[in-house]
């Protein structure tokens, strides 16, 4: 699958049949794909992907085995790291431990030449805007997990690169720090215009960041598309499984229902409950309902989860916002689990 830019602008990054191969393994196997200038693009995919790869061939720490790699449309394929216009932050932030903030940030000027005055103000400001310009003299040491990070993000933006890439940064985190840096990473994204490339496995860290995202699998790119359009309109079986919960039903039962013999898929929060247990034809609006047993309930704070046995389907899950009585009730208990027609997803490829 490919995805270009049009051809009025040039991408910040092209990659065109891109392969890295280990052997006889392709880690990278045909990779098409135009990110766009000052976006934040996510590549989501779990271990084995292919995704981390592709981030080590445009940071140059790879060389493809085929294909290019152009930056902002210069091919860059066989460069250097050194001689490419961009920069990494990595997970373990990789600061010098007996270094100030501001000569960790510094460092890098300070290898391209830049005077000493120079160099400190630049590295100042960069600790600044990500708001630690009062920290300036302090060690890594000193620091919260959340702190060293943006230490490794002032350093790496300081030298102004065109891109930022940026390899499952947040993974050491804890939760409510990993959701707080999501938040100050966008903001800090938009206000530098600067093109972001973020490696994740996390789905939440994906679609609550990205403008668009581009989902790995088996080296190659499953799907690209906004947050929205991956998470609503999966375009296969790998894309509904891997990115949120799906209920995937069969072809079989697409034939009895729709009179169309491919799968389908629905999200748990789109499945409405019902308590009469009957069944239903399909509705006006290409719908449908079909009885089952509740064989779970489990409370998640904003809804609750309920596991329901079709007797004529597989087992699905329904996220319910609404108030149901306590679990003990609820399991056992016949119900009709209904669907509107457009909340039904085809997966055509999935056969």
């Amino acid at each position: 699958m490919s995805e270009t830019a049009p051809s009025a602008e040039v991408p910040a990054i092209r990659l065109r049949q891109l392969v890295k191969s280990f052997g006889d393994t392709n880690a990278v196997d045909g990779v098409d794909l135009d990110i766009r200038q000052g976006e934040f693009f996510s590549m989501l995919g779990p271990s084995g992907s292919g995704k981390t790869t592709v981030l080590r061939l445009i940071a140059g720490f790879e060389l493809p085995t085929s294909g290019t790699i152009e930056l902002e449309g210069k091919d860059v394929s066989g460069k250097a790291p050194f001689e490419r216009d961009v920069n990494t932050v990595f997970q373990d932030y990789a600061l010098f431990p007996h270094m100030s903030l501001v000569d960790n940030v510094a460092y890098g000027l300070r290898v391209r030449g830049m005077a000493k005055a120079e160099r400190r103000e630049r590295a100042v400001e960069a600790l600044e805007r990500v708001q630690l310009g009062k920290f300036v003299s302090r060690r890594p040491a000193q620091l919260s997990g959340g702190q060293r990070q943006r230490v490794a993000l002032a350093r790496a933006l300081v030298v102004e690169p065109k891109v930022l890439l940026l390899d499952e940064p947040l993974g050491a985190l804890d939760l409510k720090l990993r959701q707080q840096m999501q938040i100050e990473l966008k903001e800090l994204q938009r206000s530098l215009g600067i093109t972001f490339i973020f490696v994740t496995h996390d789905q939440e860290e994906a679609l609550t960041m990205s403008d668009r995202i581009g989902v790995f699998n088996n080296g190659r790119i499953a799907q690209t598309g906004s947050a929205h359009e991956i998470y609503q309109r999966p375009q296969s079986e790998f894309v509904a499984n891997f990115v949120g919960t799906s209920n995937i039903f069969g072809s079989e039962l697409a034939q009895d229902i729709y009179g169309r013999r491919e799968q389908f898929v629905v999200r748990p929060e789109r499945l409405a409950l019902a308590w009469d247990a009957v069944s239903g034809s399909p509705a006006g609006d290409g719908g449908a309902a079909l009885r089952g047993t509740v064989t779970s309930a489990v409370y998640v704070g904003h809804a609750t989860q309920l596991h329901v046995a079709l007797d004529a389907g597989p087992a699905v899950v329904v996220l319910s916002g609404g108030e149901l009585p306590p679990a003990d009730q609820l399991i056992g208990r016949q119900v009709t689990v209904g669907w509107a027609g457009h909340d039904a997803v085809w997966l055509p490829d999935a056969a």
